[in-house]
């Protein structure tokens, strides 16, 4: 634009818009859209000045928008247009169709009156303002009930002296209220905001505070102007009042409206918009392309012009963190909302943290430990200490490159010299507690400071003190340290004395945590059978003094859940695992431990799940490799007899019967994915056996699977897609996936319809897509609108496996019920005419059942399928081969095929009768009435028959075939003719 300016004059620049809006408006009459849009954007940009002749070139974008069906760009445009000619006639008009298409009515209907009074001549917009004006009266009539139902509730929500229950019941009325578009706009518009802040400083009543949050909630969400409103009346402060609360449901709902405020604000509906597509960009389109670029612009133009507000959020949030009056369920809200907006996608505060002391604040909760309450110790939960390390974990990860993780590990650094420099007890402890907090959860931050001069030597220092805090974090930290193996092997040759000299502690809390850290220093080896750091029998006994503290129902939480986590080290020895499988207090014990759903037990109860049920990655060891190994003298791996299958499937039967999949929907609420990817795999497992998937079912696992489907690692997304598509395949999909979740499971299985996935995946997620299909229109309607589903689907009818084929088209056959795949075959396509030469293979005879099925039901809908039919050469062999088909389900399926076509008129009828397809259908008729006698052997054959007669009656009736009678009266004189040959005997009457 710089270079136009310098060279262009403004009338020259003008004359050369005009030749880029001529070359659009041929682009636009010839419907190529995409061309005209480029044409018309340039000529916007060639203007050097905003003239009035520029406002055409807007009103022209806009006409190309509304083609696209882009209608908030459209009425941009037209708003433009309008700022450098008001009252222009063909913008007002282009903006009340963007408007109309956007459920504006209002507007649209003041747009349409606009140009009715300066264009009183215009014909073409008379009909619209009859249907606006109709569409605005509906709507003020409904708004008129909608008012006087909000103005009843708000006398009765508002009113303290009002019966308690009906208050109740009128908050939850708002609630459903501010879900609906119309309702939510009168509730604002009526002071709902103001009149709910000023009522939560009195109001007593639980139930009615916590619809009011929702109220907020439901308000602020995916409206902009609203959720800014409710920032500037409520106020920040007020969200972190509601969020103090120990009440779990509170702390949910608010923590739920502010993440609607951020999202509302941010527009981070247009990220979620192309979130898929961006997975796979090679088959994004060249024109999502750059609506995507241009959608990413405008949101970050947004968030610039509402940086005051979103930044506002960000301090609040993370500087009450470390508030010593928040209640510990609070705070843990507080991480979440920091881990939920840390992608640079979403709010991106992972960077924006940088430049202020929040991570120093993150620190100071990652210290906190619930053994040791110093003077200014915060409140904190039983699973703080996880999140606040699967967050750091999350915030490392948004460290795109090598400065930005230095920048975070300096931070650390700056908090752990500080706590050095300070001997105290209560600095060690907490500089301890921290660094084994991030070496759980954010190892890659964790060892940055282990690896600290003299910090390992403070921590064997402070397991050999006599102060029993001291030992207590020590022993923790050694633990955590010894993730990696060089690590193990280091505190094998230093610590595993001190750690036998703790375990004889008479303090339980002591001992538990010096038999993890032995647990986890002898299982270094893995699930490497030849590897053992310990004598023999030294794991089995380590593991029977973990069951004591297990299923000892006098210990505390805290001594099972290190029991756990010390089985969950030790169950990587086969031997271990058939023990404790055949131990059913303690597997009860453990699973017991996972249902409460706390964060801290999660490691221990997972990992033991996995670890039972072999659900690890497991390297395939040929025998090529076994060869080069020897020949390099390189070690090769092991496994043991007791990890053979049948013993891995008796213990995956055990755990699901004993309930496992409860503990697992329990733990699923985390944010940490490869935790869930973990309980991906051993749900996943459990699906492997067609009989356990009802149990699965029963204890929720299908519903725990969806968002893990949804938003996991990659490999955890497919583990999930695969456990639902398995559930899919045997179980009543209405009972698997009730309601709105049957129609939820269709992204993630068909995520499963992709070549680097396994043939079986490909498999079972046809199957299961074929049984989701038979739900209801809306789970078939939600696979036509994912246009890559059933493109996939219909990719693997054309595929040379024989499963994978067969599977592809039996889902094809319940998708035909849907109007929509009608509408889609009946296209300029040959989607009609490959289903009619499935009709005729002969290799496999379940393909052509299915293909019958499809064209039974489509011919039945649409009378242009019947004529495409004949688009097919071989559509007579075709056919005959379902018609004399041995299967009398093929057959049935193949003359309900001929009735429909007959049915479609003359014209079909014709060409499908003038051959061989009438004999047989005379044949087959002849064939049923001789085993007329043999109904109860044969009912198929008698409804073959019932169906045969009533074409060839339809076919008589319309003059396309005679009687033989009829024949000879008009053909007396022919002696050629044959009886029979082409002329059916009179059929019989049709009841």
């Amino acid at each position: 634009m710089g270079r136009i300016e310098e060279v262009l004059s403004p009338q020259e620049s003008l004359n050369s818009a005009n030749k880029l809006k001529d070359a659009g408006n041929e682009a636009f009459k010839k419907e190529q859209y995409d061309d005209a849009l480029e044409c018309y954007t340039k000529a916007i940009e060639t203007v050097i000045d905003d003239i009035v002749e520029k406002a055409v070139f807007y009103k022209n974008r806009a006409a190309v928008y509304l083609k696209l069906e882009e209608y908030e760009y459209a009425k941009l445009d037209c708003d433009l247009a309008l700022e450098l000619s008001p009252n222009d006639p063909k913008a007002l008009f282009r903006r009340c169709q963007a408007y109309e298409a956007m459920d504006k009515i209002d507007l649209a209907y003041a747009d349409a009156k606009l140009v009715h009074n300066l264009d009183p001549k215009n014909k073409a917009i008379e009909p619209v303002l009859i249907r606006l004006h109709k569409a605005v009266q509906a709507k003020l009539a409904e708004m008129a009930k909608t008012s006087n139902k909000v103005k009843n509730m708000f006398d009765i929500v508002f009113n303290l002296e009002a019966d308690s229950e009906k208050r109740e019941k009128a908050a939850d009325n708002l609630i459903v209220l501010a879900r609906e578009r119309a309702g939510a706009e009168l509730l604002y518009k009526d002071g709902v905001v103001t009149k709910i802040a000023r009522l939560l400083k009195v109001e007593k009543d639980r139930k009615i505070r916590l619809s009011c949050v929702r109220v907020f909630g439901e308000l602020a969400k995916k409206d902009i102007d609203r959720a800014k409103a409710i920032m500037v009346e409520a106020g920040v402060p007020f969200f972190m009042d509601t969020l103090n609360s120990k009440d779990e449901e509170m702390v949910n709902a608010a923590s739920y409206a502010i993440q609607c405020l951020l999202d509302s604000i941010s527009r981070f509906d247009l990220v979620k918009q192309w979130n898929e597509k961006k997975k796979d960009q090679s088959k994004m389109k060249n024109d999502e392309r750059k609506q995507m670029r241009k959608d990413e612009e405008m949101r970050q133009e947004i968030m610039k012009q509402n940086a005051k507000e979103l930044n506002a959020m960000m301090h609040v949030v993370t500087y009450n963190t470390v508030s010593r009056t928040m209640t510990g369920k609070g705070r843990d809200a507080l991480l979440n909302l920091i881990m939920t907006n840390c992608p640079w996608d979403r709010m991106g505060w992972a960077e924006k943290m940088l430049k202020t002391d929040a991570y120093t604040r993150l620190m100071e909760v990652a210290s906190e430990l619930d053994h040791y309450k110093h003077e200014s110790a915060m409140e904190i939960t039983n699973s703080t200490n996880t999140i606040v390390g699967i967050c750091f974990g999350h915030l490392y990860e948004q460290m795109w490159d090598d400065e930005r993780r230095n920048l975070l590990i300096e931070k650390i650094d700056e908090f752990s010299k500080q706590k050095l420099m300070d001997p105290s007890l209560e600095s060690k402890v907490r500089i301890s507690t921290a660094i084994t907090t991030l070496l759980k959860h954010a190892p890659d931050l964790g060892n940055s400071q282990l690896t600290k001069e003299g910090f390992l030597q403070m921590l064997l220092a402070m397991a050999q003190s006599e102060e029993y805090i001291e030992q207590l974090v020590a022993s923790e930290a050694l633990i955590a340290a010894t993730a990696k193996k060089k690590d193990a092997t280091a505190i094998i040759n230093q610590g595993m004395e001190i750690l036998k000299t703790l375990y004889k502690s008479k303090n339980d809390h002591i001992k538990v945590r010096a038999l993890v850290g032995m647990c986890k220093l002898g299982s270094s080896g893995g699930h490497d059978a030849s590897i053992r750091p310990l004598a023999e029998g030294s794991s089995e006994k380590l593991a029977e003094a973990c069951r004591r503290f297990l299923v000892n129902p006098s210990k505390d939480r805290d001594l099972r859940k290190w029991a756990a986590e010390g089985l969950a080290f030790l169950t990587l020895d086969a031997d271990v695992k058939e023990k404790l499988v055949d131990d059913e207090p303690a597997v009860k014990a453990l699973i017991e431990l996972g249902k409460t759903g706390s964060q801290d037990v999660m490691y221990g109860v997972i990992t033991v799940l996995v670890n039972l049920t072999n659900s690890y990655d497991k390297q395939e060891i040929t025998e090529e490799m076994l060869q080069l190994a020897k020949f390099a003298k390189h070690h090769v791996p092991t496994e043991h007899e007791l990890d053979d299958q049948d013993f891995v499937d008796k213990r995956i039967y055990t755990l699901c019967t004993y309930g496992a999949t409860s503990a697992l929907v329990a733990l699923s609420k985390t944010e940490s994915k490869n935790m869930k990817e973990l309980i991906a795999r051993v749900i996943n497992a459990f699906c492997k056996h067609h009989e356990l998937r009802g149990l699965v079912v029963q204890q929720g696992g299908s519903k725990a699977l969806v968002p893990i489907a949804l938003n996991c690692t990659e490999k955890g997304q497919r583990e999930a897609a695969q456990a639902l598509a398995r559930i899919g395949i045997t179980q009543d999909p209405t009972i698997a996936f009730p309601g709105q979740r049957s129609c939820d499971v269709v992204r993630p299985i068909s995520k499963l319809l992709k070549e680097d996935v396994s043939a079986m995946q490909n498999f079972e997620a046809l199957m299961a897509l074929g049984n989701l299909a038979t739900v209801n229109e809306a789970v078939r309607g939600r696979m036509m609108k994912e246009t890559d589903v059933i493109m996939a689907i219909e990719g693997y009818m054309y595929e040379e496996h024989q499963m994978l084929r067969r599977a592809a088209v039996q889902c094809y056959l319940n998708l035909c019920q849907s109007p929509v795949q009608v509408k889609r075959c009946e296209g300029n396509n040959d989607r009609v005419k490959y289903l009619v030469l499935l009709c005729g293979d002969g290799d496999d005879m379940e393909v052509v059942k299915a293909a019958a099925g499809s064209l039974a039901m489509l011919s039945s809908q649409s009378s242009k399928v019947c004529s495409k039919v004949f688009e097919s050469k071989q559509w007579e062999e075709c056919f005959l081969n379902l018609l004399a088909n041995t299967d009398y389900e093929i057959t049935y399926r193949g003359v309900v095929i001929v009735d429909n076509m007959v049915l479609a008129g003359k014209e079909v009828a014709e060409p499908l009768l003038d051959g061989k397809i009438m004999n047989v259908l005379q044949a087959l008729i002849m064939k049923a009435k001789l085993d007329e006698g043999n109904y109860e052997k044969n009912p198929l054959l008698q409804k073959i028959r019932s169906v045969c007669e009533h074409a060839l009656n339809t076919a008589y009736e319309m003059k396309v075939i005679k009687t033989y009678v009829d024949a000879v009266k008009e053909d007396e004189d022919d002696e050629t003719l044959e009886p029979w040959s082409h002329h059916p005997a009179p059929p019989p009457a049709v009841k």
